[in-house]
């Protein structure tokens, strides 16, 4: 019985207390870089919007296929 007694056991080790925290680190860096990223795309959005007036000024000349309809369609914001 003795020679199935795991004695490679290290608390410290990478499977022990040492890789839970370095996951723990990892996972919050990960939460704080996409709130950062998140919170800096809603500020940029917020201070430039699109322009809905292209698409709700005139529809009638929207044709079924045609390339022109880009010409009726939301534009980039600058």
């Amino acid at each position: 019985m003795a020679a199935t007694e795991n004695t490679n056991r290290a608390v410290f080790g990478l499977s022990g207390v040492t890789g839970m925290l370095i996951a723990t680190v990892l996972l919050l860096s990960i939460l704080v870089f996409l709130t950062v990223w998140g919170l800096g795309v809603q500020q940029k959005s917020a201070t430039n919007p699109y322009d809905p007036t292209p698409i709700t000024s005139n529809l009638d000349n929207v044709k079924m296929i045609s390339k022109d309809n880009a010409n009726f369609a939301f534009k980039d914001a600058k």
